[in-house]
């Protein structure tokens, strides 16, 4: 049994920053392509940034490019998405995903794991 634990969000005025943490339980992240993914109220569940399972590639949505990074504690078992320069349209509930195959990063119906959610509000 795998189970993603999320930490990190909250309410931010726009221009800040925010850092979410995924947690993997059961099963290190190394074995798994890991992304984030976000979902504002009334919209469809986005992309946002994903690593391979090799953990040397990353892979950002065109809206987040330059503000947003990936990264990976192998010693925590966690993925980190680091968010700066936040705007009012980042607002939304971001989870983190794992997939046991690699590829198809973008598709969140290809994912195997989620977390529950967390949420990120930022003001204009």
């Amino acid at each position: 049994q795998v189970q993603l634990v999320e930490s990190g969000g909250g309410l931010v005025q726009a221009g800040g920053s925010l850092r979410l943490s995924c947690t993997a339980r059961g099963r290190t992240f190394s074995t798994f392509a890991t992304g984030w993914f976000r979902q504002a109220p009334g919209k469809e569940r986005e992309f946002v940034a994903a690593f391979s399972r090799s953990g040397f590639t990353t892979y950002y949505a065109d809206s987040v490019k330059g503000r947003f990074a990936i990264s990976t504690d192998n010693a925590k078992n966690t993925v980190v998405l680091q968010m700066n320069i936040l705007k009012p349209e980042d607002t939304a509930v971001y989870y983190c995903a794992a997939r046991v195959a690699d590829g198809n990063y973008y598709n969140w119906n290809a994912y195997d794991y989620w977390g529950q959610g967390t949420q990120v509000t930022v003001s204009s």
